[in-house]
């Protein structure tokens, strides 16, 4: 039985996944500001690094922001997704930990284009964040190959379930209220993943001995078009949706115009990731359709909503 560190415990992916791998009975340390501390560039693992532990779950990053007010934010990424997993994946490679399992990001592949991404495509971070996750993999590589702990990197695309905030969240808040949406004429093709979908991934990565050192895309097995995520939420709220057929451009023009050129990019680009490395190599299948996923993830905006 594997003794499981994860960081970020308490965030959005932290809290499903824990109750995902307390069924199967894994002896889990949470980490989070509250029972550890802030995690930084210096931080001391040695007292929860002698209980054991064998597999790491580094969950906890600094998250991408649309408006970022840091004064430096490639520096603040950094500090926070690099340095501090690199301080982390050495302390546990000298503790004897057999397995670390790194969260990063579709990101370091790109912003998008029509055909797939894949695990062979070079990388092609364009922002601060992504740039700080791709430079925690190099790093996290270059420490399994000098010291023989096994690294696992996860690129998942946008993630969506119970809890969800950011533009998922405003967009399940439009389609409640019936507000008309100007995505009609969005012919677009993005790749999700639902909670459900990545923790029941990263349970596969903990044991499976192919996983060790790779990289590997994740994500549903059903990419959307931005208006047909918006139809399947409507469905899932019991309405009809209400899309206006606006040219992509204009509209693209028009948020441009109110400096929302990043949203409306990812409400009408292609995004797509290849999953079959994964599905292929450990023998993986999303648990969940996106129907389901969808349906989860509505039942818990509602609850929350109502709470």
């Amino acid at each position: 039985m594997s003794n499981i560190l994860i960081t970020g415990a308490s965030g959005f992916v932290g809290k499903a996944l824990i109750p995902e791998l307390s069924q199967n009975k894994y002896s889990l340390l949470p980490i989070t500001r509250t029972t550890f501390a802030e995690i930084t560039p210096t931080t001391n693992w040695s007292a929860p690094l002698s209980s054991g532990i064998d597999t790491i779950i580094h969950l906890a990053a600094r998250v991408h922001l649309m408006q970022d007010t840091a004064t430096d934010p490639l520096a603040a990424y950094r500090a926070a997704n690099t340095a501090s997993t690199i301080n982390l994946a050495r302390q546990a490679a000298a503790a004897g930990v057999r397995r670390f399992i790194f969260l990063s990001s579709i990101k370091v592949n790109g912003e998008g284009r029509d055909a797939p991404y894949t695990e062979q495509d070079t990388p092609n971070p364009t922002d601060p964040y992504a740039i700080s996750k791709w430079e925690a993999e190099q790093g996290l590589l270059e420490i399994a190959a000098q010291t023989g702990m096994e690294v696992v990197i996860l690129r998942p695309p946008l993630i969506y379930g119970a809890g969800v905030k950011a533009n998922f969240l405003r967009l399940l808040q439009w389609v409640e209220k019936g507000i008309p949406l100007p995505f009609g004429s969005i012919h677009n093709q993005r790749s999700l993943l639902y909670l459900g979908n990545l923790a029941d991934a990263i349970r596969v990565c903990i044991e499976h001995p192919a996983a060790a050192n790779q990289t590997f895309l994740v994500c549903d097995n059903e990419p959307l078009s931005t208006a047909e995520l918006i139809h399947k939420l409507a469905q899932q709220f019991g309405q009809t949706p209400r899309l206006l057929n606006i040219p992509p451009r204009l509209l693209q023009t028009l948020f441009s115009l109110i400096g929302r050129k990043q949203e409306v990019d990812r409400l009408t680009d292609s995004l797509l990731l290849d999953n079959s490395k994964i599905c292929r190599m450990l023998g993986w299948q999303p648990p969940f359709t996106v129907d389901a996923g969808l349906g989860h993830t509505v039942a818990a905006y509602r609850r929350n909503q109502h709470a």
